[in-house]
């Protein structure tokens, strides 16, 4: 009986490169996947990765753009410094090329896509094998939950951009699997050995879970809603069916090791942030105390309570959204201890959504560590909507069962399918494309006019002597495009609108209703914007080569040429680029195409109109 057991079931050693194969096959498509991204999404993509890893690079004098945030130390360091690995690494690849080549600049550039790729296949590929440990891995249900997160459009435009979200979900996902589930089964015994098998069986595995929990927490403090829901869940057995209480010997290992994983990882952390602050900090307790004492998120945007429920989670799930409600009101499961992880799942939503409504501002990026969890929810029902159960093996040679499933209801299947494929497809390519190409426009036409600085900053990465003129000036909402990681070089000077938050100011004054951030002043009134703050007599601000906005600024600029201020400069502007940006656009401030004019001060021959 013992052997017929053995041959029947699949052999690890080939059931591994399989497995392998799979993995490999993820990485090449998430390469692809963060290679098509063209289009702008959110500023954290950039200014909270990004530009700390670029200076923590190339140095202080390599013109990144540090925001507020960094300079009160309320982000942990952890993130920007493995851009900053690929950085370096990427920059010594690139001196294999001869100096002044625009590869190096290419190589250099692509470094944080090529990590951020790998990150997001292990997201993809660890999906698949928490699923594969919950319903089988010869079934079809774990299959769909990888192709429910390969075909995900929300996967295809987010997973491969620097946020530290994107992280956090592949960490969480990687802790779940690891997380020794069997804390929800009751703990037996048999005649031979009488004492209680302990839940605790693998520390080694433990130890990888709770190593990877603290670090997502440390990057993302509000991931302790998940991690305090699924321990909550294993203690207090709340909503799981049958299983007898955990012994004070698993609690006590089970604390016992959380202190020393976490001990570890907050280590990690405190001497990270020492060495890229300069004094011992601690970002996760600053920024809490921030929150609570300055109320500061407001400031982004205010949502109403059931903004997740109605467009948060929707967003995340797109077709799959039946499949995953059902999962979550009713999982799935053929076994007691099926059922317990995926209750213990559902609550990990439930509990994750509930608390962050109370927070006014909300975005759907703060969910996303969810989306696994609810492709797993949502896996088995989209595997028997689907495909039709498997037929009986006719001998013992025959393929898994998995392969002998067929497809069924296939209009919905490819319908779905096709609506996914529409919307990576308008989210990669059309909406908001411009923040992007324009910055290249600007990067060839300052490799085209000062050469000498490009071999310059190919070699020290630093800024050169200070040069006379501005070469780009931005009249849009702060953080409309990337900064450094895109202008690439020092010399290339740039000049944005701000939006700091009223820091100096307390909640709900009088102050803090009435405060305008420089962009608001510039949207309040551009012409008087312009004539007394930007360009007023004493400022300072020199005269740009380049002015960067959208096409409704354009009669406002015209119209500040006209006053005195304007004549001054001796300003003639005219149209040098031209950039589509999408169909429609949240913000009125950035609707229509984005332009870039050449001010006609500096000798230089405007370069040809282009219409990306």
């Amino acid at each position: 009986m013992a052997s017929a057991s053995s041959s029947s079931s699949p052999s690890p050693a080939r059931d591994r490169p399989n497995r392998t194969v799979v993995l490999r096959d993820i990485v090449i498509l998430r390469l692809i996947n963060a290679c098509c991204i063209a289009t702008f999404f959110q500023p954290d993509e950039f200014f909270q990765s990004l530009e700390p890893a670029w200076r923590l690079a190339f140095g202080p004098r390599s013109g990144a753009w540090l925001t507020w945030e960094w300079h009160h130390q309320l982000r942990s360091s952890l993130h920007p410094v493995l851009f900053s690995a690929a950085y370096t690494v990427a920059d010594k690849l690139s001196g294999l090329l001869p100096a002044g080549n625009v590869l190096r600049t290419a190589v250099v550039m692509a470094a944080p896509n090529v990590v951020q790729a790998g990150i997001a296949s292990l997201g993809d590929w660890y999906t698949w094998q928490l699923a594969a440990n919950v319903y089988g891995s010869d079934g079809n249900a774990s299959f769909f939950a990888l192709f429910l997160s390969i075909s995900s459009p929300w996967q295809w435009y987010v997973s491969t951009r620097t946020f530290s979200n994107s992280l956090e979900t592949t960490l969480t996902v990687m802790a779940l699997y690891y997380w020794p589930w069997q804390l929800l089964s009751t703990a037996t015994s048999t005649k031979e050995n009488p004492k209680p098998v302990s839940p605790l069986r693998s520390l080694w595995r433990l130890r990888a879970s709770l190593c990877l929990a603290a670090l997502a927490v440390v990057l993302r403090p509000t991931n302790v809603l998940i991690w305090a829901t699924v321990v909550g869940v294993a203690l207090t057995r709340v909503t799981l069916q049958g299983p007898s209480p955990l012994t004070w010997t698993s609690i006590l290992s089970l604390l016992r090791e959380a202190l020393l994983c976490g001990s570890l990882i907050l280590g990690l952390s405190f001497v990270s942030d020492r060495l890229y602050f300069g004094f011992w900090t601690f970002p996760p307790y600053n920024w809490l105390n921030f929150n609570i004492s300055k109320s500061l998120a407001v400031f982004y945007g205010r949502n109403p309570w059931h903004y997740y429920l109605l467009q948060g989670i929707p967003l995340l799930t797109t077709t799959s959204l039946p499949f995953a409600l059902c999962g979550l009101y009713k999982p799935s499961a053929s076994s007691v201890h099926q059922a317990n992880t995926l209750r213990t799942l559902s609550c990990t939503v439930f509990a994750t959504v509930a608390t962050l409504s109370l927070i006014s501002h909300k975005e759907v990026r703060f969910i996303y560590p969810l989306l696994p969890a609810l492709n797993i929810l949502a896996a088995p029902l989209a595997a028997s909507f689907f495909t039709s159960p498997p037929s009986p093996s006719p001998s013992p040679s025959s393929k898994p069962a998995a392969t002998r499933s067929r497809l069924r209801n296939t209009p919905y299947l490819f319908a779905a399918l096709g609506i996914n494929l529409f919307l990576a497809g308008y989210v990669t390519f059309l909406h908001q494309p411009a923040p992007l190409s324009v910055l290249s426009y600007l990067r060839r036409e300052y490799e085209r006019i000062h050469p000498a600085s490009v071999h310059l900053a190919h070699a020290t990465r630093q800024l050169p002597e200070p040069q006379a003129e501005l070469f780009a000036l931005f009249l849009m909402p702060c953080h409309s495009t990337p900064w450094r990681s895109h202008l690439v070089y020092p010399g290339l000077t740039a000049y944005a609108l701000t939006c700091e938050p009223p820091l100096h100011t307390q909640p709900d004054t009088p102050e803090r209703d009435s405060y305008r951030d420089e962009a608001d002043r510039f949207y309040d009134d551009p012409v008087h914007f312009l004539r007394a703050e930007l360009f007023a007599p004493g400022r300072g601000m020199r005269t740009p080569r380049y002015i960067v906005g959208f096409e409704s600024i354009e009669p406002w600029l015209r119209e500040f040429l006209e006053t005195d201020e304007g004549r001054a400069l001796g300003i003639t502007i005219q149209r040098v680029w031209v950039g589509f940006n999408g169909f429609f656009n949240e913000d009125w401030r950035r609707a229509g195409k984005m332009l870039v004019w050449d001010t006609g001060v500096f000798d230089n021959a405007p370069a040809p109109k282009h219409t990306p």
